[in-house]
């Protein structure tokens, strides 16, 4: 028996990398589960496991240790609630885009909420910082200013040009990290430029819907040159939690969170009640009205049905 980190899942097998540096093809054993995790994938890239290798040369995944954290999306088997992306993250690098994909607020939104329940820090990259036009440099300065006093990182690179690149890689350099967004915002060209000689295949945007099409069909973890490891995963359509209560949704955006104790009700959810705080910040152009009105639609959502299932239209 010997532990490993799984570094990439292809349907129902597994690669891990076993503590003495070597990738084992495993397959879980029979029904296995991680307690309190209902999902439709018993395992998920970065998970530390128990394995042991038999005859063939395969392995067997004996035990999942206890995760510290998690990215989960809306399952595409309707009869499981999610699907666990990556496991056991120091930071999650969200790759957005102004054109040619646009990246909506709502989305960037809905991921930094589910980063927040879980703990995993965030920081914003900004990607095809070269194809920017004058006036779409002012919208990357407000939405950075936006995000930058909300309390996350802002990155600006060019996966073609080479900009910004040098310190996106030192924040890469320790720990684990995982590389999401839509398709077409460039996530497989940044990684093939902090990995030389990876190769991960790229597509280009549908120039009709102005979509990327998906060329990540897995989640896979690449060990980083000068140390780390990075995950990359599927592009994703929608993303958020599974399961959230709507009275601690606006626990998950920092800057509501820092001006709760300043609410006239300490159970303030900044919707209609008096006292508020945080509404009183939007109206004096402290928060940003494009927060505000995200967690508002977030918010409203509980009282249209399971917020699981309004969460991904």
């Amino acid at each position: 028996m010997t532990e490993g980190r799984v570094l990439r899942t292809t349907g129902s097998w597994y690669d891990v990398l076993s503590s003495e540096g070597e990738v084992v093809a495993c397959r879980p054993a029979g029904k296995l589960r991680l307690k309190g995790y209902r999902s439709t994938n018993p395992v998920a890239v970065g998970d530390v496991v128990n394995l042991e290798v038999v005859e063939d040369g395969t392995g067997v995944i004996s035990k999942i240790h206890e995760r510290t954290n998690c990215i989960i999306r809306k399952s595409v088997n309707l009869s499981h609630e999610s699907h666990v992306v990556a496991a056991n993250l120091d930071r999650a690098f969200l790759v957005v885009t102004l054109a040619s994909p646009r990246t909506s607020t709502g989305f960037m939104d809905r991921f930094l909420v589910t980063a927040e329940a879980y703990g995993i820090p965030t920081t914003i990259v900004l990607n095809k910082v070269d194809a920017l036009t004058d006036e779409d440099h002012t919208q990357a300065e407000a939405l950075a200013k936006v995000y930058r006093d909300a309390g996350y990182g802002w990155l600006q690179v060019s996966a073609h040009t080479g900009e910004g690149m040098e310190q996106l890689e030192a924040e890469l350099a320790k720990g684990i990290h995982v590389l999401s967004g839509h398709s077409g915002v460039g996530k497989s060209t940044l990684i093939n430029r902090i990995i030389p000689g990876l190769h991960i295949k790229t597509a280009e945007v549908s120039d009709s819907h102005h979509k990327g099409r998906h060329t990540t069909t897995f989640a896979e973890m690449h060990p980083l040159p000068e140390g780390g490891f990075l995950v990359d995963t599927p592009g994703i359509k929608g993303f958020g939690l599974v399961t959230l209560e709507r009275d601690t949704l606006n626990h998950h955006f920092p800057e509501f969170f820092r001006r709760l104790p300043e609410c006239k009700f300490h159970n303030c959810v900044h919707h209609k009640e008096p006292g508020c705080a945080v509404r009183d910040a939007v109206a004096a152009g402290e928060i940003a009205e494009s927060r505000y009105k995200n967690y508002l639609e977030m918010l409203g959502e509980f009282d249209e049905g399971p917020y699981r299932d309004a969460l991904y239209r």
